[in-house]
């Protein structure tokens, strides 16, 4: 039996929602792996990786443009209602997020490329991994609960940012710790100490996007402050 017309019309649509998440997947696990390589050229002052980070981030950024104009034309032509919308509206917030942690990605790189040889203690350069390891698991997390629509895998990825929070903060005070130790490291220092600030904020883009699968899912936005996410009750 041939398909009818509204039918194809259907099937069409569904294809087009179905990019449309394939395409927030597809960067997302872009942007999750130049964070780490970020990260272990940073720790391991590789400059010819910071330099490959750099470049690919034109790739990320146009992996940007291409879900923006695909959720926009959708609106456009297909005029969706109710979860489909926020389905899609809430595709252009993450590609966004996605986006500025591409551009977290390469400032660190950017800062790898201004660091020389620079002896700290173990300590920090642990400190520093265990801090990427808990953002990556972070956006890996985030990004989990958007594609399975998961408020209550939102809420808990919300609530464990205070504890990326709480190692930038060691961080910061044993990098102003070295600077006033020995003046010469404060150059180097200052790089380390923005390159700590953009993996922060890298957790605070991840957040973003769990707050964006927690609308996804509930059609409400996660308004509470993170101290109470605890305690909200998810309702279907």
């Amino acid at each position: 039996m041939p398909t009818s017309h509204n039918e194809h019309i259907v099937t069409s649509y569904e294809d087009e929602l179905t990019a449309l998440a394939a395409s927030i997947s597809e960067m997302g696990g872009q942007v999750e792996a130049a964070v780490a390589d970020a990260t272990r050229a940073l720790l391991k002052l590789d400059h010819a990786a910071a330099k490959q980070i750099i470049a690919h981030d034109k790739q990320i950024d146009e992996m940007h443009r291409t879900i923006d104009d695909m959720a926009v034309s959708m609106i456009a032509r297909r005029q969706p209602m109710a979860r489909d919308l926020r389905a899609i509206i809430t595709s252009i917030h993450v590609a966004g997020d996605l986006e500025r942690v591409g551009d977290m990605a390469k400032t660190i790189s950017r800062r790898t490329l201004q660091i020389e040889g620079l002896s700290l203690t173990p300590k920090f350069y642990n400190g520093v991994k265990h801090m990427s390891d808990l953002i990556l698991r972070q956006l890996k997390a985030a990004l989990d609960a958007y594609a399975t629509r998961d408020a209550t895998a939102a809420v808990e990825v919300c609530n464990a940012d205070d504890e990326i929070d709480a190692l930038y903060t060691s961080l910061f005070r044993e990098l102003l710790t070295y600077m006033m130790e020995d003046p010469r490291n404060i150059t180097q220092c200052t790089h380390l100490l923005f390159c700590s600030k953009s993996l922060e904020r890298v957790g605070d883009h991840a957040t973003n996007i769990a707050e964006a699968a927690f609308y996804l899912d509930t059609g409400r936005q996660m308004s509470e402050s993170a101290g109470d996410l605890h305690r909200i009750q998810i309702k279907e």
